[in-house]
């Protein structure tokens, strides 16, 4: 269940860089079968060169419904196509392993990999077993960087929970490069069925700040982002959600899918 959320998160985070990376504010609906999913952001400088790449600071928040107020299905699969005027850069930056997140609680992790974070945030999940009332859990999220090696980008997103056990959640996401016209990145993310699907995300935040690195007498940010047209575009090819807690009338699958085009502010 928990992976299921921090994988959602993770996946946020990326979708943030192309979706709402250029917009100053910006906010979009999803709707599936009886599932809405809220996305709101805002960057700073929220005006960009038209050729170059500038770096930026970035703010998410999201909020996952149902139209009926029943326990929403759970993020299990999803392949999201982004513009290519937004993009991670990960140059300079610290690098961090998989393995050294395993097992340790949110200090030991700062500890393990401090340098090499790249966001921060929170999140709210629900977990909602048969002929029991839901439960509302608070975790807190640490995103990292994972490197990039042959065109492909990785982060880690890291949580520690203590209900009902103390555990660490550490999931990986995928960020490929591809050239498909408008799109340049290929964010791809698969969740395995976590505690029997009795999991869902309802709400999340996090930030990535405009922290400066430093590659070969340059510095840049994590997240930059250019405007040569006035807008940027993503296409989520899809988005599947299982219905893994059996909540009665609601699909087995839900499959989002959609394009967004967001206005950006034209400078020199």
């Amino acid at each position: 269940m928990r992976r299921n959320l921090f994988t959602m998160l993770a996946l946020s985070a990326v979708l943030a860089v192309g979706v709402a990376a250029i917009a100053g504010a910006a906010g979009s609906t999803f709707r599936a079968g009886n599932l809405i999913l809220r996305f709101g952001s805002n960057v700073a400088p929220n005006k960009l060169p038209q050729k170059r790449f500038a770096p930026i600071a970035l703010h998410v928040s999201g909020k996952i419904q149902t139209t009926d107020g029943t326990h929403p299905s759970a993020f299990r699969e999803t392949v999201v196509d982004i513009d290519k005027n937004g993009r991670v850069n990960t140059r300079g930056v610290p690098v961090c392993r998989g393995g050294q997140l395993q097992a340790r609680n949110t200090r030991a992790a700062k500890r393990a990999c401090g340098r090499a974070i790249v966001g921060r945030g929170g999140a709210h999940v629900q977990i909602k077993f048969a002929e029991q009332a839901p439960i509302r859990v608070a975790s807190p999220l640490l995103i990292f960087n994972g490197g990039t090696r042959r065109g492909t980008t990785t982060m880690f997103v890291h949580s520690f929970i203590t209900v009902p056990v103390p555990a660490a959640i550490v999931t990986t996401l995928k960020i490929k490069k591809i050239r498909k016209g408008r799109y340049g990145q290929r964010v791809v993310a698969k969740v395995p069925r976590i505690v029997g699907g009795a999991g869902s995300a309802l709400d999340f935040r996090f930030s990535i700040a405009k922290k400066f690195f430093r590659f070969k007498r340059n510095r840049h940010t994590y997240l930059e982002a250019r405007c040569p047209d006035g807008r940027f575009q993503a296409k989520v090819l899809k988005s599947i959600f299982r219905n893994e807690a059996r909540v009665a009338g609601v699909a087995p699958v839900t499959v989002l899918r959609g394009g967004l085009v967001v206005p950006c502010r034209r400078g020199r």
